[in-house]
């Protein structure tokens, strides 16, 4: 167990640092805070509302997600499989279990500093009006799951393949259909001619529905379990993945 966690240490280490040891993390995090912002006051017309909340900025925050978590997640293995790199981690004596959380965690906590620096939002909200803060704050811890979620999705996809943009677009498909699951359009589309279950099945599975839910001020189990329940599958299925190419 204690090996484990060093490996999974270790490896968290040295993901966390590329991030910053090119320039995809000022990219992103420039991109990103730039979006938000625009999102939040311009579009979303934030001071026509008379309103200071940050529900402008959590309703766009899934459309942003579903396009640049895939770009943070499509290194995280096509990378090294381009480089042959992956072929050095697979010698080593370690679990490819250990490997995969380790990559994962670099790229959440990557998404968590970029989430903390859109508090300046948060502050501004404040100095404008009166906004209900905890539900600010649930909604951020959402935001964190959501994100682990979309995540572990693109660095599964990126096992997949070398080609980062195979990887990218790859992701952003998967996580496009699960933001847009349960929209009314599609919905609509599916009782034309599925059966209920099918159509609350689909529903069920829609991220945008948990994630509202959760901007409500509602963390409920349910929803937890969702998150928890995409985040555990897609690194399962990455390590399988991984396991895969070092039988071979």
């Amino acid at each position: 167990m204690t090996s484990m966690l060093s490996t999974v240490g270790a490896v968290f280490g040295r993901e966390f640092r590329a991030y910053f040891a090119t320039p995809l993390a000022a990219i992103f995090l420039v991109v990103f805070l730039a979006l938000s912002g625009a999102m939040t006051f311009f579009i979303s017309n934030f001071f026509d509302r008379n309103s200071a909340d940050m529900s402008a900025f959590f309703t766009w925050l899934p459309w942003l997600f579903l396009v640049l978590l895939p770009a943070i997640g499509m290194r995280l293995w096509a990378e090294e499989r381009r480089q042959g790199t992956i072929e050095l981690l697979m010698t080593m004596p370690v679990r490819p279990s250990a490997i995969v959380v380790g990559k994962f965690l670099a790229g959440w906590a990557f998404t968590a500093v970029a989430l903390a620096c859109t508090t300046p939002l948060w502050i501004t909200v404040n100095w404008l009006g009166t906004p209900d803060n905890g539900v600010i704050a649930i909604s951020y811890v959402g935001a964190l799951l959501m994100a682990g979620a979309f995540l572990a999705i693109a660095a599964c996809v990126s096992a997949l393949t070398k080609n980062q943009v195979i990887a990218f677009i790859g992701a952003a498909i998967v996580t496009f259909l699960l933001v847009t699951a349960g929209i009314d359009l599609v919905l609509g589309a599916l009782r034309g001619w599925a059966p209920f279950w099918l159509t609350e099945g689909v529903a069920a599975l829609s991220v945008l529905n948990h994630f509202q839910r959760i901007t409500q001020g509602l963390l409920e189990m349910p929803t937890l379990v969702f998150f928890a329940s995409l985040i555990v599958i897609a690194l399962i299925v990455n390590t399988s993945l991984v396991d895969l190419k070092k039988a071979q």
